[in-house]
């Protein structure tokens, strides 16, 4: 299989250093709701062998609910909104359990991350979800995501993890994202009504055509079907990352994808320029004060990425707080705008100053050493 651009799809997949894998409730699970420990071993091996290849890996697992659905005695999924949280509750316990302990036996530490779709549209915590992911990935550890569904009754009614596993990647930087399912990938029509339905290999290029494809949920214990897979492609290609869609019970699957074989469907991405990436999030929203800066750290910023340290900070305006989004300026001109770590009050409080001076300057030990990070800032020129 090639991709356009003259790569090949062997070639993308090679130059991956960061991947989210999405696991649904179908593939952890038997149709009894207990949990399938033959498939979460095997995917646990393939995700430790990839970390120890040096790709960086987040997993994103359905499956509270489900899992805990015949733990409280439940025949079937309830209906009633606070016994769907309690199972989600006792189930998410349940499955962290076993994901530790078998991540473990392969010589790897996981950090549960319960997280819902707001956490990436408010600026505040969108910064602090994608620190804590960069922190686990640094320190070698294997983020495992589900949505926090037994306070979140609004994720609950959704029920979306496709979603939020093309959410996470975008919030992570990812440059892959694949979607482990009961089904094949993305096929001209459904395959269970019509016998000459065609698999489609590579999806070159999005179109919300694609979504006439799509039906509802694969099976009575998930929640996604092709529609919220094709959601999640949406925004995984309008974000610069490739997504791919595969069976879950494909012999060595994550091995065989990350080498090139051409299973499932492949969505390749648009080219993105990383500095986009943060325009949707930093430049639409309400700006809550200013940020002045000095030439050198003017230069640093347009020139070399940098981000902006307190030595360059000559002054502030505005009432804002930590975690929300301000605008930076030179003299007159407006560079960038982006999140800011600290409030107003201590923004003057540490103007001007080495990093070594902040603690003392602010009386309390800075949780940053910028006042507002390079991944966190969108440059305007």
């Amino acid at each position: 299989m090639s991709c356009r651009n003259g790569a090949s799809l062997k070639e993308r997949i090679e130059n991956k250093k960061k991947i989210v894998v999405k696991v649904g409730t179908s593939s952890i699970t038997y149709d009894n709701g207990k949990l399938n420990l033959r498939f979460i071993d095997q995917l646990a091996r393939q995700i430790c062998d990839l970390m120890n290849r040096g790709i960086q890996v987040i997993l994103v697992t359905s499956g509270a609910i489900g899992v805990g659905v015949p733990v409280l005695g439940f025949r079937e999924k309830p209906a009633y909104l606070p016994y769907k949280q309690a199972a989600a509750a006792v189930g998410q316990g349940f499955l962290m359990n076993v994901y530790e302990r078998i991540f473990h036996e392969y010589g790897r530490h996981v950090g549960q991350v319960l997280l819902t779709k707001g956490d990436s549209l408010n600026p505040k915590r969108y910064m602090y979800a994608r620190g804590m992911m960069m922190a686990l990935l640094e320190l070698g550890v294997l983020p495992i995501i589900n949505e926090n569904d037994a306070v979140a009754a609004d994720e609950i009614k959704i029920g979306d993890n496709d979603t939020l596993s093309a959410i996470v990647a975008s919030i992570a930087d990812a440059d892959l994202l694949v979607i482990l399912s009961d089904v094949d990938g993305l096929y001209d029509k459904n395959p269970s009504k019509y016998d000459d339905a065609k698999l489609l290999s590579e999806i070159p290029s999005f179109s919300r055509s694609l979504f006439q494809m799509a039906e509802g949920p694969g099976t009575a214990r998930g929640t996604g079907g092709m529609y919220t897979k094709l959601l999640a492609a949406e925004i995984c290609v309008h974000s610069g990352i490739d997504m791919i869609i595969a069976k879950s019970t494909v012999p060595s699957v994550l091995y065989r994808l990350m080498d090139g074989e051409a299973i499932g469907t492949f969505f390749r991405s648009e080219d993105v320029h990383p500095q986009m990436k943060k325009r949707k999030m930093i430049i639409g929203a309400d700006l809550k004060g200013k940020l002045f800066v000095d030439e050198g750290c003017r230069d640093a910023v347009l020139h070399k990425g940098s981000s902006i340290l307190p030595v360059g900070v000559t002054g502030a305006d505005g009432d804002f707080q930590d975690g929300d989004i301000i605008s930076v300026f030179c003299g007159d001109e407006e560079l960038a705008r982006g999140i800011t770590h600290f409030s107003r009050k201590d923004v003057e409080k540490i103007c001007g100053m080495h990093t070594s001076e902040m603690n003392a300057a602010l009386g309390y030990e800075a949780p940053y050493d910028t006042v507002i990070h390079r991944d966190n800032l969108f440059v305007l020129h």
